[in-house]
């Protein structure tokens, strides 16, 4: 097997384990980044109430809804983007490790690559997780708002199939790349930053005299640190895309989203939703990665 297709299967079965154990999470975050804020300030919901109203009203597999383009997401794009970025560290750094700057690239580079590709199933995703099903919501309450926000009846799709064949056929190509922008804005910095800030940590710790039983830990705590601090710097493009993915008729710029968001919510409101996405990217990021150095290491290739 190619080397560059070794790293793609790596990548995909570490982005298939941290998908399907995270996805409740990036559901919350969703659904908490779209409510409407109430009229008097009461009612707004936090992520363990809203945890606990999904579950109530929609069952506990609600938390999951949305796991299907998720994984039609996920495990074609993890792999796209670390065997993406495998390729470009043989061509460019050849055996080894990348600055920090060197870092920035190439993880902005592959997560940029796989994005691109993704989109029309990242899409069709964020409007799986948003779709409100729960049985005739009470008015006045966040459910009605939600579901009013997100006109549920249209975003009825049966299929990931079907509703890419829907999107395309009702808003073209520009309904499919909708958030194209807000997406590269959140993912390829988070990348870069996350990349950036993990192998600079793993550079600093004494890796050669500690025991490789304990390396899997090693590389989950650089991967939560790093996490930590790309989720923080890239919340508010994410808001931003979760908006126009949902709103493609209202919103035809990213200017025009920012706009509502800030109108509506004020300066805080690009910060909805950032608890379970932060526990959320910050988590997959660690595993994926943690699992895929594994891969890498049982294949006998360096990732």
């Amino acid at each position: 097997m190619h080397p560059v297709l070794k790293a793609f299967v790596c990548g995909s079965i570490s982005g298939t384990c941290s998908t399907l154990l995270f996805q409740p999470l990036d559901l919350l975050k969703t659904r908490l980044q779209t409510l409407q804020p109430a009229v008097n300030g009461s009612g707004r919901a936090g992520m363990v109430t809203l945890l606990f109203r999904v579950v109530r009203t929609e069952s506990i597999l609600g938390l999951w809804k949305g796991v299907s383009p998720s994984f039609a997401r996920c495990i074609p794009g993890v792999g796209i983007y670390f065997s993406t970025l495998y390729m470009m560290k043989q061509k460019f750094l050849a055996d080894r490790s990348p600055t920090a700057l060197e870092s920035v690239f190439l993880g902005a580079a592959a997560r940029a690559v796989s994005g691109i590709c993704m989109l029309p199933v990242t899409v069709v995703k964020t409007r799986y997780e948003g779709v409100c099903r729960a049985p005739r919501p009470v008015p006045g309450t966040w459910m009605t708002d939600l579901c009013l926000l997100l006109q549920s009846g249209r975003f009825g799709y049966g299929s990931v199939y079907g509703a890419l064949k829907s999107i395309y056929q009702t808003e073209g190509a520009r309904g499919m790349f909708s958030g194209l922008t807000a997406t590269l804005l959140r993912d390829a910095p988070f990348s870069g930053i996350y990349l950036m800030f993990y192998t600079q940590t793993k550079n600093l710790t004494p890796q050669d005299q500690l025991d490789p039983v304990l390396m899997p830990l090693l590389n989950f705590g650089c991967g939560i640190f790093a996490g930590i601090l790309a989720s923080l710097a890239t919340q508010p493009a994410d808001v931003i895309k979760t908006h126009m993915q949902l709103s493609p008729q209202k919103y035809h710029r990213t200017s025009q989203a920012i706009a509502f968001i800030y109108k509506d919510f004020g300066l805080v409101g690009f910060f909805r939703g950032g608890v379970p996405r932060l526990l959320r990217r910050t988590l997959m990021a660690a595993m994926a990665w943690t699992v895929y150095e594994q891969m890498m290491e049982k294949m006998g290739l360096r990732s």
